[in-house]
Order: C-alpha cells, then structure tokens, then sequence
C-alpha cells in the first residue's frame, strides 16, 4: 500500500474506537484522522468502518485491513527493538522483564547497573503474561517455572530459589508453632488465590493444607508476603526475602520439590549486543550473593 500514514490511521481508530484517542495517540488533529480514513475508503472503493455515536467499528473489510495492518505494526516494533539493542554504547534503554515477586532482586540491581552506566534508562516490566522478546518488547527476561521454549530465544539456567514456610513472631507468640503437617489444621495460612498455580510450593500447599485453613488469598504476591509479616497466617517464602525482612520463623525447612527455577531469557538477534551482555554478566555477579540451591 502506498501510504502507510493511512494504513497506520486506520488501526488506531480500530484499537481505540474513536477518532479523537487515534489523534490524541498519533499527535495529529482529529480532522487529519477522517481525511486519512475517507482517503483510504475511496482509494479501497470500500467502507472500513461503521460510523456511529460512540465511535468507530471496523466493518468486515476493515477487519481484513487491520489484520495486516497489526502484523506490519509488530514488524516495525521488532525492527526498533533490535535497532535500540544495536551498537557498542551501553546507553538508550535496556528493557527487563520478571514476575513481579522478584523486584526485591531485580529493582537494586537494576538501581546498580543504571549508575554505572548513567546515559541508560532503565525499563523495568512485570506482570503475568510473556512479553514477546521476537518483538522487542523487551531485551531481557527472567522467568519462572518450566524452561522457556519459544523459537529464537536464547535460554540460560539463572538459579533457583529456595522456598520454605515462615511465620512472624507475633504469630508464633499467638499461636505457637505447629508441630508438623499433621498439626497444620489447627493454624492459620496464607496463600494465593489462584487454585491453578502451578508453582510447586503452592501445590503442595493444597494437598497438604484444608482449604478453609487458608484465611487470607491474593494474587498479590507482595499482598502475601505483608500478610506473613503482620502476622495473619503461615505462609511461603523465599528464605533470601525473609532474612532481608527478618522477625520471621521458619516453620518448615526447604524442601526440593519446592524449589523455583528461574531462566535467563534473551532474543538471539540482541543476545551478542554490548548493552545486553554487560547486563548479563552484572546480574550474574550480583546473583552470586543470593542464597540458591
């Protein structure tokens, strides 16, 4: 198609669904938003979307426009991302992602790293879906659970994190501290809301500890964590976390089946970039001083 402006008009308007938020996000003025949309109508001989009082609907032609139009969008985003990891300079942005659960890790070392190299913003980005390295949407991951096997990724053993059981103090002085797995029905434990978490610790949680004794649920992993410390109930975490909060015991040591593996993640066309690497090597370092197994 001749003219990209237009192609790019045309998705805005249909992800947004009103011509001002496609004008506010694409820095133009509404009226350019309707000439670039009337322009590609004429020039299709079609409609692309229905007009009404809330806004814009893509009509099935306009479905079939935007569907490539998505696709080309991915493909210049994967261009920038690995435009922006290119180069011998450790400078521009260096975009980390992880489950949220591991800021207390990542966020000092990431502090660390941006210090030294101050021409460096640092993008930092959790949550639970997968951002998708093939697009550039991050330059490094670190990830939890099974090894990652998406094509083109290139995936180095991190370490693992050992998890045990712990209570606060307050707890322990209320409650006492339960004499084993056959004493759990009588105290009080925290854990996550999710009853399809596939992390081991909290699948041995389920089978070990009765539902109705798990008093406090969040999905919300730093949610969990407070509540072990002000005291609500027993709960999992890792052992390094709790020695930097302290006031906590440890109800039930480590065990194997509880340990949490995490993966190094980076796409192989920025895998070998200065930026990438220089970061690889100082996290690694840094790790050494973690407890792992």
């Amino acid at each position: 198609m001749e003219n990209w402006d237009e192609i790019r008009t045309a998705y805005n308007v249909a992800r947004i669904g009103t011509v001002s938020g496609a004008a506010e996000v694409l820095g133009v003025h509404h009226a350019t938003v309707i000439r670039h949309i009337d322009a590609l109508e004429d020039r299709l001989g079609v409609r692309l979307f229905q007009r009404h009082a809330r806004g814009y609907t893509p009509t099935e032609a306009g479905d079939d426009l935007l569907r490539v139009a998505q696709a080309t969008d991915d493909q210049f985003s994967q261009l920038a991302g690995r435009i922006k990891g290119q180069g011998d300079a450790v400078s521009g942005e260096l975009v980390v992602t992880s489950l949220g659960g591991l800021s207390h890790l990542l966020v000092p070392v990431l502090a660390d790293f941006q210090e030294e190299y101050p021409d460096l913003i640092v993008r930092y980005l959790t949550g639970d879906r997968l951002f998708r390295l093939e697009y550039g949407e991050a330059h490094v991951a670190i990830r939890a659970g099974s090894v990652p096997d998406q094509p083109d990724n290139v995936v180095q053993t991190f370490l693992k994190q050992r998890f045990a059981l712990y209570a606060s103090e307050a707890y322990i002085a209320r409650h006492g501290i339960p004499e084993g797995a056959a004493a759990y029905d009588s105290h009080r434990f925290v854990g996550t809301d999710d009853p399809k978490s596939r992390a081991p610790f909290n699948k041995w949680l389920r089978e070990h500890v009765a539902p109705e004794r798990v008093i406090f649920r969040s999905g919300d992993v730093h949610a969990l964590r407070r509540a072990v410390q002000e005291g609500i109930g027993i709960g999992f975490m890792s052992e390094h976390h709790a020695a930097e909060l302290g006031g906590l015991v440890q109800v039930h040591a480590p065990q194997e089946e509880w340990l949490a593996p995490l993966w190094l993640v980076t796409h192989m066309d920025l895998h070998r970039t200065t930026k990438v690497q220089a970061f690889l090597s100082f996290l690694k370092e840094r790790a050494k001083t973690w407890e792992t197994a």
